[in-house]
């Protein structure tokens, strides 16, 4: 168990290192999610509320946020493939550790970044009009790890079936786009959507992600935030289960 937990914490420290000497990836997965929440928000609040105003800009506040964590979260599974055309991930597996551990460091790493990325656009709350409690900020940090642990995950599933850099991004776009645009982060999904709509955002685990922040941020839940825990919770641990099962088969 001692080895495990070095190994899981050199593999957090060497993810989170990266992320931190890696300054224009800092600044361009942070100018990403801006560009959506300012250009894309305020022009679809000017097109579809009459007279513009912030109150769309609020309503997608925390859905750009799950956003940032979501795409940061599983992209950041990318390094896996780089890691064994180069060799490393050769070196990690025939070191004194469980390959679990390697996994469970993944995804911690990738949480890490994921949720520093959530934290750069939670910084610009009093931009649109929003201001938190200490317990408010706190949930909301919850949130944004349990999310980016999840996905995290996610992304290593795939990237442990995967053997080149094209096949993933293909794969992952291909499940990422449709995720993020039926969560609820852009438009609301209480009513007014076709039935076969509702059952796809009723299965998407990221719409329970995005309520559980927007009810914390701003109120408007959908679901009882219990529900929102336990669904996200879930899934994160039934595709890392099914990731390092995969991991230790195939590696």
């Amino acid at each position: 168990m001692k080895s495990a937990l070095v190994g899981i914490y050199t593999l957090w420290l060497r993810d989170v290192t990266r992320f931190i000497r890696d300054k224009p990836r800092i600044i361009s997965s942070s100018v990403q999610p801006l560009l959506w929440l300012f250009v894309l928000g305020l022009g679809l609040s000017t097109a579809f509320v009459r007279g513009g105003g912030s109150d769309y800009l609020r309503f997608i506040y925390p859905g750009i946020i799950a956003m940032s964590v979501l795409f940061t979260s599983i992209f950041s599974a990318v390094s896996i493939i780089w890691d064994r055309e180069f060799g490393f991930l050769k070196e990690v597996l025939a070191a004194p550790i469980p390959r679990w551990s390697v996994a469970i460091g993944r995804a911690l790493g990738g949480s890490t970044v994921a949720v520093m990325q959530g934290t750069i656009v939670l910084l610009f709350a009093p931009v649109v009009g929003l201001s938190f409690t200490a317990a408010q900020l706190l949930l909301a940090f919850l949130l944004m790890f349990m999310i980016a642990f999840s996905m995290t995950s996610f992304g290593i599933l795939i990237a442990v079936r995967m053997h080149t850099h094209e096949g993933f991004q293909v794969v992952v776009n291909f499940i990422l786009l449709p995720m993020f645009f039926l969560s609820g982060a852009m438009f609301p999904t209480q009513k007014g959507l076709p039935v076969w709509m509702h059952v796809l955002v009723s299965i998407d685990p990221l719409s329970y992600g995005v309520d559980a922040l927007r009810q914390t941020l701003i109120g408007n839940p959908i679901y009882p935030i219990w529900l929102d825990i336990l669904v996200v919770v879930c899934f994160g641990a039934i595709v890392l289960a099914i990731g390092v099962w995969y991991f230790e088969r195939n590696e």
